[in-house]
């Protein structure tokens, strides 16, 4: 167990360097083009478990029967009920397909290491928590063309094409504390979100030779604390079913940031390859100005029958028309999430019956996101939506020897369409999926007799 417990430690810290240098190398992972607005595509930082149950967190604990117990960080109250130690690794993939009326259909296929988390008990009444996941990301590379130079005219017969691309993104790193009183647990997060954005917009002239073709890159260096913090109050019905009722919030907190503003001038070459820039016509790096992040909340409601099923709703919102960087409003709109979510096990206790111990998940998410794209024809807004249907199992591995140790594979898919095609926009339809190996241990932070 010691030599298992210190290779899972080493490769706990290895995971977390990865992590972090990948978020500050600016690695794109995703491909979709509404991550160019605000702080690019946001990720819910529910953990593979509560994504399967259609991304629930408020409401959701560890104190429903079960011996496994898993880690929360969307509400930092629940973690007042884990009694062993937990370690939670994941992994990310996903699939999407743009469509776009006119256009030839993408497919795109994304990986990434997703999270770490840890959390350990203090006492029988409160524990701490902390990791490291992801918080946004940006990546997106798509070409618009104007035809006569762009002003209409049939006396100017070129093409002029405009190219935006971004990657980046924000990484949260946490750390946490949970109690509870009787029946009510409180908590809160410490976190500190950091990461790097670049967005590129190009304008290219092909078919008229000799023209300069200029791009305007925009970078954005991000560091700074974040606080979460959150309630839950347990209704006991009987010894057995429970009403979980829970609220969790981000605090609206500001950001430190560093902007660049770049603007250069570069040729192709006769093999249709870029040269480097031949020219820089602006390059100003600002001082250090502010991020000002929205409050957003969680408000949850769960019915729990210890080990046996437990279902939930969820409504989230945030106040993202108040997003501003260096005092300027970014234009985006307030957000609404609703989530609904079940878990069942047929039976946890089945010794001749592997697939009745498995915990089955069912989730639906509907999402009015804080992108909303003017149509500059029409002059109409078009809000993004999206909608998914969720699928979970958590399927539990053989326990170490001497039963100190307890495993869990916990598997879920997000399949869902986000956008639209009207007005010129892109339809997305994607395939989210998360995987993550949990352990529990009772012999962590417990001190052995000799005898």
């Amino acid at each position: 167990m010691i030599k298992f417990t210190r290779f899972f430690i080493t490769f706990l810290l290895a995971i977390i360097v990865i992590q972090a240098r990948a978020q500050t190398q600016s690695t794109a992972t995703t491909s979709s083009p509404y991550s160019r607005y605000g702080l690019g595509d946001l990720y819910s930082q529910a953990l593979p478990q509560d994504i399967g149950m259609g991304g629930l967190g408020a409401a959701i604990n560890s104190s429903n029967g079960y011996w496994y117990y898993n880690i929360n960080p969307v509400n930092p109250a629940s973690y007042s009920t884990l009694r062993l130690t937990v370690i939670d690794i994941g992994l990310y993939g996903s699939i999407l397909t743009l469509n776009q009326t006119g256009q030839v259909k993408q497919s795109n296929g994304n990986f990434r290491i997703n999270h770490v988390a840890f959390a350990f008990p203090i006492s029988k009444r409160s524990a701490f928590s902390f990791g490291i996941q992801p918080y946004s990301q940006v990546g997106y590379n798509y070409k618009t063309t104007q035809k006569n130079f762009g002003t209409g005219s049939s006396a100017d017969t070129n093409a002029v094409n405009y190219i935006y691309s971004g990657t980046g993104g924000l990484t949260k790193a946490y750390l946490g504390y949970g109690f509870n009183i009787g029946h009510l647990a409180l908590g809160g997060n410490v976190s500190y979100i950091f990461g790097k954005t670049q967005n590129f917009s190009s304008t290219e002239v092909p078919g008229l030779f000799g023209t300069l073709n200029s791009t305007v890159e925009n970078t954005y260096s991000t560091g700074g604390i974040n606080y979460d913090y959150g309630a839950q109050y347990t209704i006991d019905l009987n010894t057995s079913k429970h009403i979980v009722l829970g609220y969790s919030a981000s605090a609206n907190t500001q950001l430190n940031t560093q902007y660049s503003y770049v603007i250069s001038q570069y040729t192709y070459d006769g093999s249709g390859n870029q040269n480097p820039a031949l020219d820089t016509l602006v390059n100003i790096k600002n001082p250090k100005t502010k991020i000002q992040l929205p409050q957003i909340n969680h408000f949850g409601l769960t019915y729990v029958n210890d080990a046996k099923y437990m279902i939930g709703a969820e409504y989230s919102n945030a106040n993202w028309s108040s997003f501003s960087i260096g005092g300027v409003n970014q234009g985006l709109q307030d957000s609404k999430t609703y989530n609904i979510g079940a878990q069942v096990t047929p039976n946890i206790n089945a010794l001749g019956n592997y697939w009745a111990t498995v915990d089955y998940r069912i989730g639906f998410i509907y999402d009015q996101s804080y992108i909303e794209v003017n149509d500059p024809e029409t002059n109409t807004n078009t809000n993004i939506k999206s909608y998914a249907v969720t699928f979970g199992l958590g399927l539990p591995l053989r326990p170490s020897s001497d039963h100190n140790s307890f495993y869990k594979i916990n598997l879920a898919a997000e399949v869902g369409r986000r956008g639209t095609l009207d007005n010129g926009l892109v339809k997305e339809n994607y395939i989210n999926m998360h995987l993550s190996f949990t352990l529990n241990d009772r012999s962590w932070f417990r001190r052995q007799k000799l005898y």
